[in-house]
Formats: structure tokens, C-alpha cells, sequence
């Protein structure tokens, strides 16, 4: 019998794969790739410990239909977590049926999230999912209706668990019992749960509505201006930041560098440039002057240049707001 895992690497979900390889059931990790959350290193290495294959997919492009259009709309932040559950038990499913197995499972707790992990929510998901009834949760499944894996007996649910609530007694007495020692905190790794990013991605999406996933990597770089509706200057704060926005820019970008003195680098992105004005241009350099060793002189040489291009100086007062 095989099975679906939706695995973040997590404790719940190491346990959830422990409890189902008691089981015997054989396991494929499937883990999901955003710009707002991902696999990382610690993930492959608890999935290697349990000794199970792991898949990574990357959704972001249909990501961002659901991020524009949630059904059951956001949480506290921009985070559209209903929505993102069902649609990764949806991935899942159609993995599933692609890779031969019978059914998935997932390391969620009823009541450890108050939006997302109530009895309400879990059905809601389901029903997203488009796969109700085939989606088990070991953890709290005592506490759950009857899924057709128990129904069918390719899982015994009396080897399952009735965990619920945000205490986490019961999973580190199972995680010693089964020798896991390497577990993330339970805080989460969604960018979307954020405040202050969730500010940045709206502002973002409000000047670029047809942003594309590799944009949003711009959001996690330095200081954000959007000195006017229709552009956003981003100034670096250190020298990898710097270096960073260089990295990121992209054509039609433009750039801005103190001449001749230590400073941050600027970077003005609009969605189109035929917008931007000599203003504009001058505003922005008084405020990348601002940041720079020259913030006290009077009058200040910036660089003005692009990927495609060196431009001009402009010379400019440094901006003292």
C-alpha cells in the first residue's frame, strides 16, 4: 500500500510518517515550492532519517491565481491558508493518482491553528481538494470522521491518534519514542504569515498586479519607498544588500550610486518607465544620498546607470526626510 505525504519536515509531520510506516504502508514525501515558503535543507535531511523518498514541486506560477482570488479569503495577513491547504491537497491528489498510490495523509492537528486547523476548516479543505475521504490526518484522525483508508482497512485506526489543541506534550514524548531529535520550532515558515512582508507584497502587487513569482525575491532587499504611485525605490542597508539589488535588477530598472563616497545602493522599478521623470530620477538620488556618507555635504554626485547602460550624475542635496 502506498501513500501521499505532505511533508514540511516538521515534527507533525515526521510523526504523521512514523505512524503510518508502523503501518507498513510505503511512503513518498511531496513537498511544495513558493516564493513564500519552500523545502529547505532541514527538510531532505528529516525525510533521509525516516528513510523516505521526497519530491519537490514547484506551483508557484498557479500559486498566484489563488494568492489574487482566495475563496475563503485571508488570515491576519495576506496569508490565504484555507485556499493553499486545499490546493496542496489537490497537488497531492494528483500526484497520487500519477504515482500509483492509494491515498494521502498529512501531519495536521485539529485545533493547533485556529483558522486552519479547526473541524470546519479541515472540511472545507477537503472539499477544495476535491479528494474527500482519501485524505488522512494520523495525528488527530481518533478525533476525525472515519476516511476511506480506515474504512477500507489499509490503515488500522486503532493504531491512530486523537491529538488536538496547541500543546506539543504528546508529539516530543512520540518524537523520543521514535528517536527524532532534529525538529523545526512549530512557528511556520510562510512569508504570507508576516506583517511586514504581507505590507510589501500588497504595495508590490498593487503598482505590478501581473508581478511573476522571480520578481518577488525584491521584497526581502532592503529599505521600500514608493515615493510616487507609480514607481517603488528599494535602497540597499549593507554591502550583501547592495550587492543583492544588483543581482535582482532587472531590464528597465534603474540604479543609483553615490559617486566617490560609501553609500547604498538604489534601485527604482516602475511599471513603465516612460512614467518616471526627471523629478523623479533626482528625488530618488537625494534619498539614496540620504543614506550615504555624503549626507551631510551640500551637494552630491549620484550615478544614474542601468543594466544596459552607464546614463549620467546627478547632482542633487541629500533628502533630509
Amino acid at each position: 500500500m502506498k501513500a501521499i505525504s505532505l511533508f514540511s519536515g516538521g515534527l507533525d509531520s515526521q510523526l504523521a510518517v512514523c505512524l503510518m510506516k508502523d503501518q507498513k504502508i510505503e511512503v513518498t514525501a511531496l513537498t511544495f515550492v513558493t516564493p513564500f515558503f519552500g523545502t529547505t535543507s532541514a527538510t531532505y535531511e528529516a525525510a533521509k532519517f525516516l528513510g523516505i523518498e521526497i519530491i519537490a514541486l514547484d506551483i508557484s506560477d498557479e500559486y498566484m491565481h489563488l494568492l489574487h482570488n482566495p475563496h475563503y479569503g485571508y488570515g491576519k495577513n495576506f496569508n490565504p491558508c484555507i485556499d493553499c491547504h486545499g490546493f496542496m491537497l489537490k497537488k497531492a491528489g494528483e500526484f497520487m493518482k500519477k504515482s500509483g498510490a492509494s491515498f494521502i495523509f498529512s501531519g495536521e492537528v485539529l485545533g493547533q491553528r485556529p483558522m486552519s486547523q479547526n473541524k470546519s476548516s479541515l472540511m472545507a479543505v477537503e472539499k477544495l481538494s476535491g479528494y474527500k475521504g482519501l485524505i488522512l490526518r494520523p495525528l488527530s484522525a481518533l478525533l476525525l470522521p472515519v476516511t476511506i483508508p480506515e474504512e477500507k482497512g489499509w490503515v488500522d485506526r486503532t493504531k491512530l491518534l486523537g491529538i488536538s489543541g496547541r500543546s506539543r506534550k504528546i508529539q516530543i514524548q512520540l518524537a523520543q519514542d521514535y528517536g527524532i531529535v532534529d525538529y523545526p520550532s512549530p512557528a511556520g515558515g510562510c512569508l504570507l504569515t508576516n506583517p511586514g512582508y504581507s505590507k510589501r507584497l500588497k504595495q508590490y502587487l498593487d503598482l505590478f498586479p501581473a508581478a511573476t513569482p522571480d520578481e518577488f525575491s525584491i521584497l526581502l532587499v532592503g529599505r521600500h519607498f514608493y515615493v510616487s504611485p507609480h514607481y517603488l525605490l528599494v535602497i540597499g542597508r549593507n554591502h550583501t544588500e547592495n550587492e543583492r539589488l544588483l543581482q535582482i535588477a532587472e531590464t528597465g530598472d534603474y540604479l543609483l550610486k553615490v559617486k566617490n563616497r560609501p553609500g547604498p545602493q538604489g534601485l527604482i522599478r516602475s511599471g513603465n518607465m516612460q512614467d518616471i521623470t526627471r523629478d523623479d530620477l533626482e528625488n530618488s538620488a537625494a534619498m539614496v544620498a540620504r543614506y550615504s556618507d555624503a549626507k551631510d555635504e551640500e551637494l552630491v554626485p549620484v550615478k544614474l546607470f542601468s543594466l544596459e547602460q552607464e546614463m549620467e550624475d546627478l547632482f542633487v542635496t541629500p533628502n533630509p526626510h
